[in-house]
């Protein structure tokens, strides 16, 4: 076993801390990652607090990892020694379902998370808050040399999360597409959506983002807090991308949809939100869910943002300041993602 440094959380109700535990040896088709940045993702902080249910402790957080491959196990052919690489919120799966047989492995009832997961043989997996990480080939992922690493560990989560539904509901030359909300997720779904063509537009309750929105390539600004904004833009849209895990009047924003139009789903208010049935009848609307992608979409997702100048807008911070930085996401006070510098770690 290998010593391993982190941060943890040893409850719901008290800050991470400094923590040491051990990393498994390699296995034949293992790599080993010396991780040099790691993403603060909000589901972080829903799974360190206990706010899904679940949660088990010590509990160290991280899926958005990016470092530099240090060793790699005997039947290694992916990736070699000093390879950029990042792991995002899978590590393993059963392989063997249909959804992993189509390169699905995110819906694979067997997958296993990269934190707060349990390997197949039951040992508890810990997150990218650490020094080190061992995960297996098939889910160990090539960052182009065109991101800056610090930049391209939001990809692993904040940008696979908006890059699937955008790539699974075709969007392209001329759609137009609405962005609700303008953080961590919000802000991803803006670049890529610009970056294939679409015509973007940012619904947010927060009027002072709106010069935030047109720089990172919206083509238009609106906000939510006006009325008038639901009857000026009501048939609008072929696809809303609802990124806000607030409660909000889902009924509004349908109404914002073109004949056939959807809203998907990727932030996860709290508690259910009421659809009433005639949003969805009046236009033939559809309403959405979408989660993180597979591997293979991970990676078309990397490569997309390499050869289109993509990545996240970041506030690197050390690892000292997690909890600090932990606030600071809960009361929106960060353009756009935290990430953490694991050289602080030593």
């Amino acid at each position: 076993m290998t010593p391993t440094k982190g941060y943890a959380a040893t409850s719901p109700t008290t800050p991470l801390v400094p923590y040491s535990f051990t990393r498994r040896e390699l296995r034949p088709t293992d790599v080993a990652i010396d991780i040099l940045y790691c993403g603060v993702c909000h589901s972080d902080i829903h799974q360190a607090r206990d706010e899904w249910g679940g949660s088990e402790f010590p509990m160290v957080p991280g899926h958005e990892i990016v470092g530099v491959v240090k060793k790699v196990g005997a039947n290694v052919t992916k990736h070699k020694v000093g390879d950029k690489v990042g792991v995002g919120c899978l590590v393993d799966s059963c392989r063997e379902c249909r959804h992993c047989r189509e390169g699905f492995e995110q819906f694979c009832a067997g997958s296993v998370m990269t934190y707060n997961g349990k390997e197949k043989d039951g040992t508890p997996t810990q997150g990218g808050y650490s020094n080190q990480i061992v995960v297996e080939q098939d889910f160990v992922l090539r960052i182009p040399d065109a991101i800056p690493l610090e930049s391209a560990a939001p990809l692993l989560c904040a940008g696979i999360t908006t890059y699937s539904p955008l790539r699974h509901w075709m969007v392209g030359e001329g759609e137009k597409v609405a962005v609700v909300g303008l953080g961590g997720l919000g802000h991803m779904a803006v670049k890529l959506a610009h970056a294939m063509g679409a015509e973007v537009t940012v619904l947010s309750h927060s009027p002072r983002k709106g010069d935030d929105a047109r720089r990172l390539g919206a083509d238009a600004f609106y906000s939510t807090v006006e009325e008038e904004t639901f009857s000026k833009l009501a048939g609008t849209f072929d696809l809303i991308l609802n990124t806000v895990s607030a409660e909000m009047d889902w009924n509004k924003y349908l109404r914002l949809l073109d004949r056939d139009g959807t809203m998907v789903l990727v932030g996860v208010p709290t508690n259910p939100v009421p659809v009433h049935a005639f949003s969805v009848i009046g236009g033939r609307r559809s309403l959405a869910g979408s989660p993180i992608g597979g591997i293979a979409e991970t990676q078309e997702m990397l490569d997309f943002c390499g050869e289109h100048g993509i990545s996240s807008d970041i506030e690197l911070v050390p690892i000292q300041k997690i909890n600090e930085a932990y606030e600071r996401v809960l009361k929106g006070d960060v353009k756009y993602r935290f990430v953490i510098d694991m050289k602080t770690l030593a």
